[in-house]
């Protein structure tokens, strides 16, 4: 299951509704982030399907012209992953009740694929074998303060898999407890990458978040009488809340499993800048820029050149109808920016 139904806010002005981040080829490989996806989990899946909002169905077919069109799971609107990932195993549940489910995002890069396939196939043994929620945990490279974390507890044996107990989920840190946490060896990046039977997770979700499961159920039963409408009425009416916060912090039934492949969420114009080829100044140039005295930057100019002059650690992104440019210390903050267009109904920016 490979949930695609964000927008990416941090990327803007690349990345919009009309062109959200997985569908922008931001890795370096020039292919959508969603393909990489697909392609990189395919191998390892009976049937690979897509979770998306009813608006972005085009562009998942653009971009994965080949996937039958019952592998599509459509959500009416954008409501949050604990509905998105209730709505999945719902669908799931009618054409397989002891269907395994593995979630993995559409929008992240990850190198490593003999890695990242041990992962997946330890998660789905351990889920299969043990009845529970299994969550994959990123060994930290370094102390970052930009990702959630989860400390795991003792190690257990589920089937042939080792896993570990799932203590507690920790929000983002600052750096002093960002260096504790890699020092101990017991807390693992959160990368959203979570595999359980579709059963055992709709248990969960009926002892944590009812509400939403009952108002699913709705959605399930107007679908099946052909009627769109009263579903996306019903789906529209639900709690919008993370999975993490609704099911996951709340189970007693979460393992983890440990792995080492490398990962970006991509999430801010300086963290894809760490990502892709640098010259000899620490710069990222894309398209034609004359540099003189110039450090750190990142520099997407497509169409035009561009003349940069003793500037240090600057991001500068131009698109035909918006142009950004802000220090890279403070590329995350580039989501006020939409923020403030939605206040303002420039929704052409958006």
């Amino acid at each position: 299951m490979i949930p695609a139904g964000g927008a990416g806010s941090r990327l803007w002005p690349r990345s919009r509704r009309a062109s959200p981040k997985h569908v922008l080829p931001l890795s370096g490989s020039g292919q959508p982030l969603l393909r990489e996806t697909y392609e990189r989990i395919a191998p390892l899946a009976g049937e690979v399907h897509v979770l998306t909002e009813l608006r972005q169905v085009p562009l998942i077919r653009e971009i994965l012209p080949d996937l039958p069109e019952d592998r599509i799971i459509v959500e009416p609107v954008a409501r949050g992953t604990t509905n998105a990932l209730g709505l999945a195993a719902l669908t799931l549940r009618e054409r397989a009740p002891q269907a395994l489910m593995v979630s993995v995002a559409a929008d992240h890069v990850v190198r490593g694929r003999a890695a990242y396939a041990r992962a997946i196939r330890r998660a789905a043994s351990a889920a299969a074998a043990s009845g529970r929620l299994v969550t994959i945990g990123l060994r930290p490279r370094y102390a970052a303060t930009g990702f959630g974390y989860i400390q795991a507890g003792a190690e257990v044996r589920a089937g042939r898999a080792a896993a570990r107990e799932v203590r507690r989920f920790v929000e983002k840190p600052d750096l002093e407890r960002a260096r504790r946490y890699l020092q101990s060896g017991d807390f693992f990046w959160n990368v959203s990458m979570f595999c359980w039977r579709v059963d055992v997770f709709l248990e969960e979700l009926a002892a944590h978040g009812p509400r939403h499961l009952r108002g699913l159920e709705r959605v399930m039963a107007a679908r099946r009488r052909g009627d769109e409408e009263a579903a996306a009425r019903a789906y529209g009416r639900l709690p919008n809340e993370a999975v993490d916060y609704t099911v996951l912090e709340r189970t007693g039934r979460l393992l983890l499993v440990p792995a080492e492949f490398e990962w970006a969420d991509v999430g801010s114009w300086s963290e894809l800048a760490d990502l892709l080829r640098q010259d000899e100044h620490g710069n990222v140039i894309e398209g034609d820029p004359v540099l003189i005295d110039a450090e750190g930057c990142f520099i997407s100019v497509p169409d035009k050149l561009v003349a940069a002059i003793g500037v240090r650690d600057l991001v500068v992104v131009d698109t035909p109808d918006a142009l950004l440019v802000c220090p890279k210390d403070r590329a995350q903050d580039v989501k006020r920016v939409v923020e403030v267009l939605g206040r303002l109904r420039k929704m052409q920016y958006l």
